[in-house]
């Protein structure tokens, strides 16, 4: 099984709150049952939102990428048939950065794991 981390899970994971908001997600990616991602998309849609004062993080925005891949999860990056792929069917969000994950997912055999209401029920959605 093969996870990409939305980025509000994401932030969770930095914030410190992921293991009693997502206990489910932590065991599988602990156990080695799925192998983790975050895209190079959220870092870029944290490190906007935290210059422009709409988000703070407990990790400087710096360092989040070591982070996480200290926690074993791979960073994903923006490739070529990432953007030019459309997640299938149409996300019912207009989101880019959303839509950037899906096709990710996608392009990449992911499955991606959100409690974004516009997300969840999609295909390319892991159930939690």
């Amino acid at each position: 099984m093969r996870l990409l981390l939305d980025t509000h899970i994401v932030l969770s994971m930095v914030n410190g709150s992921f293991a009693d908001h997502f206990p489910a997600v932590r065991r599988l990616l602990i156990e080695n049952v799925a192998i983790g991602f975050v895209s190079v998309a959220s870092l870029w849609e944290i490190a906007i939102k935290s210059r422009l004062g709409k988000l703070v993080t407990d990790i400087p925005v710096e360092q989040i990428p070591e982070f996480l891949e200290s926690s074993v999860l791979t960073i994903l990056r923006i490739e070529i048939p990432h953007v030019i792929t459309a997640a299938d069917p149409q996300p019912e969000t207009r989101d880019p950065f959303d839509r950037l994950l899906l096709s990710q997912c996608q392009v990449e055999g992911l499955q991606l794991v959100t409690i974004d209401r516009a997300l969840i029920n999609h295909p390319l959605a892991f159930r939690l």
